[in-house]
């Protein structure tokens, strides 16, 4: 699973050819969770209220990148990496 962004121990992956809507997974210790990208809504898993906060930010900051990505995940072609939360 390609890592885009890591911050405050929170891992931000993407899987190559994933099935739709168009998500990201996040981990952090234990918990890990996958989120579409448009809403932030979590499909599966669960993540701890300050993570998923910080997750949150994050995603409405980089959401165009996070876009191009999936569509590059699914043309199997690599993955650019995205800033981290600072």
């Amino acid at each position: 699973m390609p890592e885009l962004s890591r911050f405050f121990g929170i891992i931000i992956a993407m899987y190559y050819n994933d099935h739709a809507p168009p998500h990201f997974h996040a981990k952090y210790g234990d918990d890990q969770a996958s989120m579409r990208i448009d809403n932030g809504e979590i499909l599966d898993g669960a993540l701890g209220a300050r993570a998923r906060r910080l997750v949150e930010e994050w995603r409405i900051l980089h959401q165009s990148e996070l876009h191009e990505d999936w569509a590059r995940a699914q043309a199997r072609q690599p993955l650019n990496k995205i800033e981290p939360l600072e």
